[in-house]
């Protein structure tokens, strides 16, 4: 690697521009452009089919664009047709404006009118290169030849409007922007803002586009800046931000140049485009919503929509993506998990509308993710408090403490000697097979319990070996009469440490009871065991049973 083929080859606006800095936050949403269609299609190893294309475009409706770059209608016949067919068969909803992108070539140009006719509203984005490196290399032009392609552009563009069908407005792009110096791209800029002549009936978009990311973000930043202060027809004009990803840094150019004066996002949903991606509409978008702005945009079901983009286009979101990805709110680290979890008893506790739970930076419920299946994820490097979390929310048992803390054990052994995680109802047949209802070597039928004065008479049969035993003991209470039962017919000892009961469904006749006993041996060891009933007293005593039967199963 040889760092030194490399130099800076982006150029920052001349003087201060950085008012953007003393701003916190993204006070409002941005107009919003899907290229999806466009730049993310071209981009596919495979574009998609006029079917696909189609499907695509209801969800970006769906989703709330008011503006979609539906293609290059000059390039191939299914862009050209598609189009077409979406102004024909009057899928354009009134209040949706559709784009296309054309070069500031005449055939182009005359082209994508011709795939525009009859539209009711279209963006006809034009443009031309203007970097050093474009007019050096690739057209070999002065930066007055050069700005003379966009001034002819702009001539034929605003002519052709007159002459074709439809209603039209006008995009213009110095393509390359970031390579190219911001005087020079101000001067190329206002040269057809001269042409076409913004006003109040004619807003014109200016597009900054990051062809190619090359600086940090806030160069960026004040490169949008300067030509924020000094376009002309500045308040007939929207500055309109294209950033691709090439640096990793395309959310950040558009958040900060958005904080510098611009007025609209062009990106693709999951930063699909060429090379790394255009940005991530979704990520920029749920940024603001994390921060309490309204996007304007739905994602309040975004399983649904990775579903639909995998399917259209091919390509996988990744497991880390921001807000989409499948793993964006697990937590695999025990701490993570338990802080979790008290963070949302904490908001139960205290009936909150705002959210502030620990490590998840907004609700996953708000865009159809649930807890049970994307945030708590149980493997070997799971704690307590996450996995009892997860079986509380998903089959409502709500262990102890310290009985919790055992079955994570139990848990994260399986998960590290199977070397997998484990899933919801991996996690409950754990909890079943070790703690509920065991009836071996020793089960329980006929329990009749009674009082008289302050002394409780427990009358059950036991059955061992295919034997059953009748017996009868006395306590203070039922479940310690029980007890008194069980050590008398196995003339064994321990400790009753630990007992907690609670209703699995709030209210209602049916509602079935679940208790859990930790039982200490005579040397020390805690057995845990739980139990369940529509009968309280029945499922304490099947709690008591199983929790001495696994004392019984380890030889005490």
């Amino acid at each position: 690697m040889d760092a030194s083929k490399y130099r800076v080859g982006y150029f920052p606006a001349p003087g201060v521009h950085n008012n953007w800095v003393t701003k916190d936050h993204i006070e409002k949403p941005p107009i919003w452009c899907s290229v999806d269609m466009r730049d993310g299609n071209q981009s596919l190893v495979i574009p998609m089919t006029l079917e696909e294309k189609l499907a695509y475009f209801k969800t970006l409706l769906a989703v709330g664009f008011k503006e979609i770059e539906v293609g290059f209608p000059a390039s191939n016949d299914t862009e050209y047709e598609f189009l077409r067919t979406i102004i024909e068969q009057n899928l354009i909803p009134e209040d949706v404006t559709v784009q296309v992108l054309t070069q500031c070539r005449e055939h182009i140009i005359r082209k994508t009118f011709d795939a525009c006719k009859g539209a009711p509203s279209a963006i006809i984005h034009f443009y031309n290169s203007t970097s050093v490196a474009q007019r050096e290399h690739v057209f070999r032009k002065t930066k007055d030849e050069i700005k003379q392609i966009a001034i002819e552009g702009a001539a034929l563009v605003k002519r052709l409007a007159a002459e074709y069908e439809g209603n039209f407005r006008f995009e213009y792009s110095p393509e390359s922007f970031t390579g190219t110096e911001p005087e020079y791209a101000l001067e190329v800029c206002n040269a057809v803002l001269d042409v076409l002549e913004p006003s109040e009936t004619n807003n014109v978009i200016i597009n900054l586009p990051v062809t190619v990311e090359m600086s940090l973000p806030h160069i960026y930043a004040s490169q949008v800046e300067y030509m924020h202060e000094n376009l002309k027809y500045r308040q007939y004009v929207t500055i309109s931000l294209h950033p691709h990803n090439d640096r990793g840094t395309g959310v950040a150019d558009t958040e900060l140049a958005l904080l510098a004066g611009a007025d609209r996002v062009e990106g693709t949903l999951f930063g699909n485009g060429e090379r790394t991606g255009n940005v991530d509409i979704i990520t920029v978008a749920m940024n603001m919503y994390s921060h309490g702005v309204d996007p304007g945009l739905d994602f309040s079901d975004l399983p649904a929509l990775v579903d639909q983009y995998e399917s259209c286009t091919r390509m996988h979101v990744h497991d880390r993506a921001p807000y989409a990805g499948a793993l964006v709110f697990a937590a695999f680290s025990g701490s993570h998990q338990d802080a979790i979890a008290k963070g949302m008893h904490y908001r139960e506790e205290n009936a909150l509308h705002e959210w502030s739970v620990p490590y998840l930076p907004i609700d996953p419920h708000d865009i159809n993710r649930t807890y049970d299946a994307d945030v708590i994820r149980v493997n070997s490097q799971s704690g307590k408090g996450g996995i009892g979390y997860l079986l509380e929310q998903s089959y409502g048992y709500i262990l102890p403490k310290a009985m919790r803390e055992h079955f994570s054990y139990l848990c994260k052994s399986v998960s590290d000697r199977e070397h997998k995680e484990l899933k919801a109802p991996e996690v409950l047949g754990i909890f079943k097979s070790n703690y509920l209802r065991h009836t071996t070597p020793i089960a329980m039928r006929d329990l009749h319990i009674s009082r008289r004065y302050n002394v409780v008479s427990a009358e059950l049969t036991f059955l061992r070996g295919g034997e059953a035993i009748p017996v009868q003991a006395f306590g203070n209470g039922s479940l310690d009469a029980i007890s008194n039962a069980l050590k008398s017919f196995t003339g064994q000892t321990y400790t009753l440490q630990e007992y907690t009961e609670h209703s699995m469904q709030e209210r209602g006749s049916g509602s079935v009871a679940a208790a859990y006993i930790g039982i200490q041996s005579p040397d020390g060891e805690m057995f845990w065991g739980a139990g369940t009933d529509t009968d309280i007293i029945h499922a304490s005593a099947n709690a008591l049973l199983s929790a001495f039967n696994n004392m019984t199963d380890k030889g005490v």
